[in-house]
C-alpha cells in the first residue's frame, strides 16, 4: 500500500503509531462503504468525515485521546492523497483536534529517586542490572523502548555520552551523569561481560535470563517491585523517570531547549509541560511556606 510506504519513509512513523494510523483508515473505508457505497477516499467530503467522527464517538464510544489519533490518520491520509494528487483538495484541512485537559505526569521527588536506588540489592542476581538500567533511565531522561534497545556499540564513556534511537528511528546523543556511567560500567564488567548472549542479541546492553533483549514488561514489573520496597505509593512506571529527569532539569535552571533536543520531542510545545510541573512545585512551596498563604 503506497499510504503505509509514505508513512515508513516519508513520514518515518514509528511502527506502533503507523499499525494504528491504519487500522483508523481500515475503519474508515468499511464505515464510507458501508454508509455511502463509497469505495474510493476521493468520494469523501468534510461533511462525510465528520460523520465518521461521530459514529466513533456515538457508536463505537472512543476516548478524545483516541478520537485525536484518529483525526490525525484522516489529515494524515488525505494529505498523502492530494500530494499525490489523487484528490483537488484535502477535505480535512477544516478539521481541528478536540481540545482538552492536559494530564500532568507523574514524579518522583529527587529524594524518591535515591529511595529507589538504594532499595536495589547489588549483591541479588541483577543487582547491578537494574541499578544501571535505572540511573541510565534517570540520568539520560530515556522512554523505555530506548532503554532497552541501547546497545554497547554507542555507549561512549570517554567522552560521558550515549547515543539512543528514538521515535521515528531519530538519533540522539545525550550526556550521561557519573553515577549513571559508574553504574553502567560495574555492570559491563562485573555482570554482562560475562553473559551469554543470545545470537543477534549480543550488542544489547540489558538482557533477561535467556540472554535475550530485556523486554519493556519486566522493566515495569521490576520498577514496581521496587516502588514496593522503597515505600513508595505513587502510581510510577518506567516512564516516570524521564518525567523526573526532564523537570528536576527545569527546577535546576536548564535551558527549555536543551531539554527538549535531551528528550528528543519533535516540538517544544510538547516538552512545555515540563513549565507546568515546575510551577505546580512552586506553588507547593508557597503554600507550604508563605505566612499569608
Amino acid at each position: 500500500m503506497e499510504y503505509e510506504l509514505y508513512l515508513s519513509i516519508e513520514r518515518a512513523v514509528a511502527e506502533n503509531s503507523r499499525k494504528a494510523y491504519l487500522r483508523d483508515i481500515q475503519r474508515y473505508a468499511d464505515y464510507a462503504e458501508t454508509a455511502w457505497e463509497s469505495k474510493s477516499p476521493t468520494e469523501m467530503d468534510l461533511d462525510k468525515i465528520r460523520s465518521f467522527l461521530l459514529f466513533l464517538v456515538e457508536k463505537c464510544e472512543i476516548a478524545e485521546r483516541s478520537l485525536a489519533r484518529n483525526i490525525s490518520s484522516l489529515r494524515s491520509f488525505h494529505s498523502f492523497l492530494y500530494i499525490d494528487e489523487l484528490m483537488s483538495h484535502d477535505p480535512t484541512e477544516l478539521l481541528e483536534l478536540p481540545r482538552f485537559g492536559q494530564k500532568l505526569p507523574i514524579v518522583l521527588s529527587v529524594p524518591e529517586i535515591e529511595s529507589l536506588l538504594n532499595a536495589i540489592d547489588l549483591d541479588a542476581k541483577h543487582g547491578l542490572r537494574n541499578r544501571a538500567m535505572l540511573e541510565v533511565m534517570y540520568s539520560c531522561g530515556l522512554r523505555v523502548s530506548e532503554l532497552v534497545g541501547l546497545v554497547r556499540s554507542r555507549i561512549f564513556f570517554k567522552e560521558g555520552f550515549v547515543q539512543v534511537m528514538g521515535k521515528g528511528r531519530k538519533e540522539r546523543l545525550i550526556p550521561m551523569g557519573e553515577p549513571a556511567m559508574e553504574a553502567l560500567s560495574n555492570y559491563l564488567e562485573q555482570d554482562r561481560n560475562h553473559q551469554i548472549s543470545y545470537r543477534g542479541h549480543e550488542d544489547y546492553v540489558f538482557l533477561n535470563n535467556r540472554g535475550k533483549q530485556i523486554s519493556r514488561v519486566m522493566i515495569f514489573h521490576i520498577v514496581k517491585k521496587l516502588c514496593t520496597q522503597a515505600g513508595i505509593a505513587k502510581n510510577i512506571s518506567p516512564h516516570s523517570f524521564r518525567h523526573s529527569f526532564a523537570t528536576h532539569l527545569i527546577e535546576g535552571g536548564a535551558d527549555l531547549r536543551a531539554v527538549q533536543d535531551m528528550l528528543g520531542h519533535e516540538s517544544i510545545t510538547t516538552t512545555e509541560i515540563y513549565l507546568h510541573l515546575d510551577r505546580e512545585y512552586l506553588r507547593e512551596v508557597f503554600t507550604m511556606y508563605h505566612p499569608r498563604k
